[in-house]
C-alpha cells in the first residue's frame, strides 16, 4: 500500500462504530484508522479546566498520528468528524495530505443551533441520554425512507447514541457550538478533497457540500440518493465507491510535490 493512510472521524452523537460497514471494504485497499473522539465510545474524557473546544479534540488526533508514527494522512470525517478534520487542518496542516468531508459543512453554528447545543449539554448532564437524545436527533440523522423501511438500522443508531457517556456528549456539544467558519481554511488548503453528501441530508444539505467544493480547487462532489445525514450507515457501498474512486488523486498529488 503506497497511498496515505485514511483516518475517519465519526459524527455526533455517535462513535467509531458508525464506520463498521465501510471499514472492511476500505481496509482491503487502504490502511484505515477510525478513532473515537474524546469522551465518546471507548475514549475517555480527559480532566480539564479548559472550556470545551474542538482544538483540544484536534490535538488528540495529532497525538494519535504521532503515536502511530504517521507524518501525513488523508483525513476524513462525517458531520462533527468533518468539523474536527477542519480543526486538525487549522492546527497542523502539514499532517493533512487530503480531505474526505462527508455530510458536513464549513460554516459555524447559527445562534439558534448554538443555543440548541447548549440545551443538549445541560439536559444530558441532568437526565443522561436514554429516552430523548436519540428521538431528538433521529429526524435529522436518517432519511425518511431509511426510518420507514430499515428498522434494524434505526435500532443500530439508537444503541450507539444511547451508549454514549453523558459527560462526553455534554463536552462535545459545548465544543461544537464555538467552532469558527472554515471556508477560507478550505480555500487555502491546497490538498485533494472529496465531498460526499446524502441527497436528503437536512442538516448539512447538498448546498452546503457544494459551497465547500466551490472554494477547493479540483474538489470532487458525490451526492448519494435516498440517503440522509449518515451516509456511511445508510449507503456504505456508495461511500466506499466514492472514496476508492477518488483516492488515487491523493497519491498522484502527493508524488507531484
Amino acid at each position: 500500500m503506497t497511498e496515505l493512510p485514511l483516518v475517519l472521524l465519526h459524527a455526533f452523537p455517535l462513535d467509531a462504530r458508525m464506520w463498521d460497514a465501510v471499514r472492511e471494504p476500505l481496509a482491503s485497499h487502504l490502511r484505515v484508522i477510525t478513532p473515537d473522539q474524546r469522551g465518546l465510545g471507548r475514549s475517555p474524557l480527559p480532566e480539564s479546566d479548559r472550556e470545551p473546544s474542538l482544538e483540544d479534540a484536534a490535538r488528540d488526533v495529532v497525538a494519535l498520528l504521532d503515536r502511530l508514527e504517521l507524518d501525513r494522512v488523508v483525513l476524513g470525517g462525517c458531520s462533527m468528524g468533518g468539523y474536527l478534520a477542519m480543526a486538525v487542518l487549522r492546527l497542523a496542516p502539514e499532517r493533512v495530505g487530503g480531505l474526505v468531508l462527508i455530510d458536513t459543512k464549513a460554516t459555524p453554528d447559527t445562534p439558534e443551533a448554538a443555543q440548541t447545543r447548549l440545551d443538549v449539554a445541560v439536559r444530558v448532564e441532568e437526565e443522561g441520554t436514554a429516552g430523548w437524545l436519540f428521538e431528538a436527533n433521529l429526524p435529522n440523522l436518517l432519511a425518511a425512507s431509511t426510518r420507514e423501511q430499515r428498522p434494524e438500522l434505526v435500532e443500530t443508531v439508537r444503541k450507539i447514541i444511547e451508549s454514549q457517556p453523558p459527560a462526553g456528549i455534554s463536552w462535545t456539544a459545548l465544543a461544537l457550538r464555538t467552532r469558527p467558519d472554515s471556508l477560507d481554511l478550505l480555500r487555502d488548503a491546497g490538498v485533494p478533497a472529496l465531498v460526499v453528501v446524502g441527497e436528503e441530508d437536512p442538516i448539512t444539505p447538498v448546498a452546503a457540500a457544494s459551497a465547500m467544493v466551490e472554494v477547493m480547487d479540483g474538489a470532487t462532489l458525490v451526492v448519494l440518493p435516498d440517503a440522509g445525514h449518515l451516509t456511511p450507515l445508510e449507503d456504505p457501498a456508495g461511500v466506499v465507491e466514492a472514496i476508492l474512486s477518488w483516492y488515487p488523486a491523493t497519491h498522484e498529488k502527493t508524488h507531484e510535490k
